[in-house]
């Protein structure tokens, strides 16, 4: 056990905006040569709890100490001067800067002219990679690097600051597997160094495979505090959730019936080539394998969003017109993106009118929308996905990740489709909303639908799918039921190259 006295800690903090209460009790200790997790369902409170670390926000009650003494951080510039730092989701570097300014930008070192120092800022770059165990060019530009390697830049940039305390909020959610371990890596580095850290995840098993120590929030307090060592995933679940989940994967057996999707050599070059499968009536096919295997390509070419070089889609036996999605919606086909809040939903617009947009024709009157048409078919889809908002009027943009989610699986199950296409269905989600989520897509198969479902979580895969096909390097590579497929078989499949015929 970590018995160091703690670098920063929270304890009771309350915030308030107005009547509401996003933080009733919140409390967390970070230590030196820890990594920390923080765990709970969306809206549990751990954004606000990070912003109060941070110096975005000052608690409306509670007290937060640094070293032991209290605090008041009153902007992010103090907070980062108490050598506190940040690392988002989505890095925000300069685009048009090389990685080295993007380092330095505001602090660059001069020479005796006073002029930029362009080769001690690229060489006390080279140092801080160096330190990390990464190689990074520091003279390239920013533009094109991957979200891993930028996320990287930005932890280098804390080490420049001399950060004692490096938060991380959902840092994996775009990376792949490879990527992951690089980041994981680096942290567990940092650690050994002596640097407290905050591991911010809805990824249980990534949450048990790095930290040390973990904390669990609902409602806007804190539940409990662990030694990872002494708890398990249910526990921690339940915790979160504040009831027992038994199976987060609460798939039940359905009656298959005819073919709906026929796929046959499907082609789009350089991304995927000669895919062919079928998904019936009442079936969950998964798609697995590892981050740029084709997998979101061939879905959107069934779909019609990108056309295929060649080979054939048909629904229920009619072929379907190559790039035409709005022949797939006629069909019956609907489909959920991978990024819900670019490709599923118009951020600006609220909840009922996202609802709405490809249902057009069953809310109109003779020909213009009729409000008590489009209010009844969003207040359906509200009540019946249990979508937690406002009003039908407010902003999808204001909604937590998994209800998000909600309105875009309620848009598309509005239109009544034959086959739901859904791609990484639980993406950014907490783990209550993953077992709703998975309870709809087995209760929509048991009631005849078809499903294609890609993920990149490998137990949400061997927990939902009827049958999983893998994907590797663009091609098919291996078929699954659900009873022969494995951990061990699923991953050997997706990281062995197909063998051309």
């Amino acid at each position: 056990m970590n018995t160091a006295h703690p670098v920063l800690a929270v304890r009771g903090a309350i915030q308030t905006f107005g009547p509401v209460i996003a933080l009733s009790n919140g409390h967390i200790e970070l230590r030196s040569g820890e990594i920390h997790a923080l765990v709970g369902e969306n809206g549990a409170g751990k954004s606000t709890l990070v912003k109060i670390m941070a110096g975005l926000y000052r608690p409306s009650g509670g007290v937060l100490e640094l070293d032991g003494s209290p605090v008041n951080f009153s902007s992010v510039a103090e907070s980062k001067s108490a050598g506190i730092s940040v690392i988002y989701q989505e890095p925000t570097l300069f685009s048009d800067l090389s990685v080295a300014e993007n380092l330095f930008i505001g602090r660059q070192p001069r020479n005796r002219l006073g002029l930029i120092d362009h080769r001690r800022m690229a060489s006390e770059a080279g140092e801080l990679f160096a330190q990390l165990g990464v190689s990074i060019d520091p003279a390239r530009q920013a533009e094109g690097l991957s979200i891993a390697d930028q996320q990287l830049i930005e932890i280098a940039k804390a080490i420049a600051l001399n950060a004692r305390v490096l938060i991380m909020d959902e840092p994996t959610a775009a990376l792949s597997g490879n990527e992951v371990h690089q980041l994981f890596t680096v942290a567990r580095r940092l650690r050994d160094q002596g640097a407290a850290l905050l591991f911010i995840s809805h990824r249980m098993d990534e949450v048990f495979e790095l930290c040390d120590r973990v904390t669990v929030m609902r409602d806007g307090a804190h539940v409990a505090t662990h030694l990872l060592a002494d708890v398990d995933e249910a526990q921690l679940v339940s915790e979160m959730v504040g009831r027992s989940i038994e199976d987060l994967f609460p798939k039940t057996a359905a009656e298959l019936g005819q073919t709906v999707l026929t796929v046959t050599g499907l082609t789009r070059e350089p991304a995927f080539r000669d895919v062919s499968f079928t998904v019936r009536a009442g079936e969950i096919v998964g798609i697995a394998g590892l981050v740029g295997a084709g997998r979101s390509e061939v879905a959107r070419c069934i779909f019609g969003v990108d056309r295929a070089s060649s080979g054939t889609v048909s629904l229920a036996g009619r072929k379907l017109r190559n790039g035409d999605p709005a022949d797939a919606i006629r069909a019956g086909i609907a489909f959920v993106p991978e990024d819900r809040r670019k490709q599923g939903l118009v951020m600006p617009l609220g909840v009922q009118d996202n609802l709405v947009l490809p249902s057009r024709r069953k809310v109109t009157r003779l020909g213009f929308m009729d409000p008590s048409r489009e209010r009844a078919l969003s207040t359906d889809w509200v009540a019946r996905l249990q979508v937690k908002t406002a009003s039908l009027g407010q902003a999808v943009s204001t909604l937590s990740g998994g209800n998000q989610q909600k309105v875009v699986l309620g848009k598309w199950l509005a239109t009544s489709p034959r086959l739901l296409i859904i791609d990484e269905p639980t993406r950014g989600i907490d783990v209550g909303t993953k077992s709703e989520v998975h309870r709809l897509l087995s209760q929509l198969a048991g009631e005849g639908m078809a499903i294609l479902m890609i993920s990149s979580e490998l137990p949400e895969v061997l927990g939902m799918a009827d049958r999983i096909l893998v994907m590797c390097e663009g091609r098919l590579t291996a078929g699954f039921t659900r009873a022969e497929a494995t951990p061990e078989a699923v991953m050997q499949a997706a990281t062995t190259r197909a063998r051309t015929a």
